[in-house]
């Protein structure tokens, strides 16, 4: 959410931005939103005008009585009831106003980040680098659900009798794989000096409203029937939200948590759940870091987490590249972000495995997160990037490590967490 005092300031930057993320449906949300603040401000200066209007006809009705000069003294009264009758309509009429401003800040996009690239969708994304060279072996790779099932390592039909389409049982050793990668992910950002959590798996819809935009909560949060609790769709929801209506302390800054959880989405739109596979589904587990700094760090940090992500899955032996998302493709909270892709030798093509994104201070407002330093309180950054999200990345871990006899072999950075093994036949 912008501040609205940017807004009132800027709004022609405001709706440029808007034409750049292809949303002009939005644009008369900017002059909505001037035209209420300033009915709002100018309520306000009226209330204080008359509250020191109420102040200074009090004082004379006090000088009034004590002079015995009653009548003139009623009539003055007559005049600050009325003023106390204004007064009480002026603010459930802020009130009311506030509420219609918010709604409209809410859904205005966040300034995108002047290096991002203009596109009206992902088709127009822009592809930064690669990191190590994308084989095609001479012999055939299947498809990941029937490498998974040469180990009987996948039951989705099981799954289906249990909880429905888009659910899985993981078995053996690939089950073990699976949470090999999750525990590696966890030492590998322990390592990089960033603190372990585990968070609640289910938050407030005050801090979902704080975390993502309505338009995405819709399309991917479950909610809990008859309470006000959502299932998290990655662990960034209630990490940030841990910090809501918090100041923390500069000298704290910048706070690096990486946290494990669970995920559920409900995967709704054009994607659809996957029937045989489990690349898309509506239950996964993921490592994620978060970083909270100054905003004057905040662009530093978003280079050095999508880094990290490249340098974990080139430790697996799987073929990267960073693709810069396009301000079409930014959801509306974010500043900047980029998707790190996974080569898939099966389809000879990258998929995405990650995604690393700035928010500037847009989460920061909605959930009053700020810090305190020298020169005052003002609005923290925050950023989030995920280093591992599988079953997705066991897919990218099993087509490029799978061998022309039917087995996988296990990267080096995993053997530890496999019991010493090294292979899987």
């Amino acid at each position: 959410m912008l501040d609205i005092k940017f807004v009132r300031e800027n709004p022609e930057i405001v709706k440029e931005n808007i034409k750049k993320k292809f949303q002009d449906q939005k644009l008369p949300l900017v002059d909505e939103v001037i035209e209420i603040d300033t009915k709002i401000r100018a309520l306000k200066v009226e209330g204080e005008n008359l509250k020191a209007q109420r102040n200074t006809l009090s004082k004379q009705i006090g000088q009034l009585m004590r002079e015995k000069k009653v009548e003139e003294a009623n009539k003055i009264k007559e005049i600050v009831a009325k003023n106390n009758e204004r007064i009480a309509e002026i603010d459930p009429e802020i009130a009311t106003l506030e509420e219609e401003l918010k709604k409209r800040m809410m859904v205005i996009p966040n300034i995108v980040d002047a290096s991002v690239p203009v596109g009206k969708d992902d088709s127009m994304n822009v592809e930064n680098q690669k990191y190590g060279e994308p084989v095609v072996p001479p012999y055939e790779i299947p498809y990941h659900a029937d490498i998974i099932a040469k180990f009987n390592g996948l039951d989705k039909e099981a799954a289906g009798r249990t909880s429905g389409n888009g659910f899985y049982y993981l078995v053996g050793d690939i089950a073990r794989l699976h949470s090999a990668m999750l525990s590696y992910a966890r030492d590998f950002m322990i390592d990089k000096g960033f603190t372990y959590c585990i968070p609640p798996f289910m938050i407030h819809s005050d801090v979902v409203n704080g975390v993502m935009s309505f338009a995405e909560m819709e399309n991917m949060m479950y909610k809990i029937e008859g309470e006000d609790l959502y299932l998290i769709g990655t662990s960034e929801h209630s990490m940030i939200g841990r910090f809501k209506g918090q100041i923390i302390k500069e000298s704290d800054l910048p706070l690096t948590l990486t946290s494990y959880s669970p995920c559920f989405r409900k995967e709704v739109g054009a994607h659809g759940i996957e029937e045989r596979g489990i690349y898309r589904v509506h239950q996964f587990e993921k490592q994620e870091m978060i970083v909270i700094c100054k905003p004057e760090d905040s662009m530093e940090w978003y280079n050095k987490m999508w880094s990290y992500t490249v340098e974990f899955f080139r430790s697996l032996d799987v073929p990267v590249r960073t693709l810069e998302c396009c301000t079409g493709d930014l959801a509306d909270l974010k500043v900047k972000s980029c998707d790190v892709e996974a080569w898939s030798p099966r389809q000879q093509k990258y998929f995405e495995v990650g995604s690393c994104s700035t928010l500037g201070d847009a989460q920061a407002r909605r959930l009053q997160i700020r810090t305190k330093g020298d020169n005052g309180t003002y609005l923290v950054h925050t950023l989030n990037n995920t280093v591992l999200a599988t079953p997705r990345g066991l897919i990218a871990v099993l087509e490029n490590n799978y061998n022309e006899d039917g087995s996988v072999s296990i990267p080096k950075a995993l053997q530890p967490y496999m019991g010493g093994k090294t292979i899987i036949k």
